[in-house]
């Protein structure tokens, strides 16, 4: 799909990535976080802004403002409210006194930002691209380097490592296809996103998630089409050499779908989920589809292939 990789980075160190913008990567590595969280510093005329602060470690923190040294941090922007993108968020506000800046209605209640954002909205020269999916509070910016680069913080909306989890309630397999059709409309040269490397002409990998996803959609829905499945045996047919440690991460993108084909009159619900056993919901594909989700699905398919084409 045209993933990247890297060596492992150093921890907490202060490295470079274009003109005006530094990262640190916080030590959090995981089979969800890749070699750890990124914190970016952006130079502006009236100090730093740091974009997304990390995980709750004393540790990260203080490298942050070690690598500020004498130059205040003037502004916070939150991609989205996850610990190890939120986690640093009073610590740092705490030392520095900058505020913090994030998607008008914050996924975890007990956050509340001190300046809130909309899609479209502007501050200190970023410009904040609402892209629910992986989060309903997830915010892209928008940002001119200093040689005029088109720049996009992505977050976990778009990473140059993985695809991003699509974990039902706060997550929206509707909303991400949406999102990431969003970003292919946009003109964007780079992409600094939430874990991993900087990512060049984005547009290809972008296309190439959403033709990922429509296809294992088409998948989904054949499988159901032959017989009823839970959500943890058709994660475990579609991802059978998945590594274990993801096999939370399948089952919820699998459920993704599935509440998106049922929502759009696809499947039926035909055992629910309960709190015992949350990963036992099924579905069954419906007896008798309409012409016109056919013909959607055909127009699906025919997208998901031409922008395989592009992304390859």
């Amino acid at each position: 799909m045209g993933f990247l990789t890297e060596a492992v980075p150093p921890r907490h160190a202060a490295l470079p990535v274009l003109p005006g913008i530094t990262r640190i990567v916080a030590d959090n590595p995981g089979v969800m976080t890749y070699h750890g969280t990124n914190t970016y510093l952006v130079e502006r005329d009236d100090g730093l802004v740091v974009v997304d602060p990390g995980p709750d470690d004393a540790v990260h923190i203080a490298a942050i403002l070690a690598a500020a040294g004498t130059t205040p941090i003037s502004l916070i922007l939150l991609t989205h409210a996850h610990a190890d993108h939120s986690g640093a968020v009073a610590g740092l506000r705490a030392a520095t006194g900058a505020p913090v800046a994030s998607f008008a209605a914050p996924a975890k209640p007990d956050f509340t930002p001190d300046i809130a954002l909309a899609d479209g909205g502007e501050i200190r020269g970023f410009t904040a691209v609402h892209t629910p999916g992986h989060a309903a509070d997830h915010l892209c910016f928008a940002f001119a380097g200093a040689g005029g680069e088109k720049i996009l913080f992505s977050g976990d909306h778009v990473m140059s490592w993985s695809s991003s989890i699509v974990s039902p309630p706060e997550g929206d397999m509707l909303d991400y296809y949406r999102s990431l059709q969003h970003l292919l409309r946009r003109d964007d040269e780079i992409f600094l996103p939430g874990h991993g490397p900087l990512l060049r002409e984005p547009r290809r990998l972008t296309a190439a998630l959403l033709a990922h996803r429509q296809m294992r959609e088409q998948t989904v829905m054949a499988e159901l089409a032959r017989q009823e499945w839970s959500v943890a045996g058709l994660a475990a047919k579609l991802y059978s050499k998945q590594d274990l440690f993801l096999k939370a991460a399948a089952q919820r993108n699998v459920l993704a779908h599935l509440l998106k084909l049922k929502a759009e009159g696809a499947v039926l619900e035909v055992a629910p989920e309960t709190a015992e056993h949350p990963d036992n919901i099924a579905m069954a594909a419906v007896a008798t589809q309409s012409e016109s989700w056919r013909a959607r699905v055909a127009r699906m398919q025919g997208d998901a292939k031409r922008r395989f084409s592009l992304a390859a």
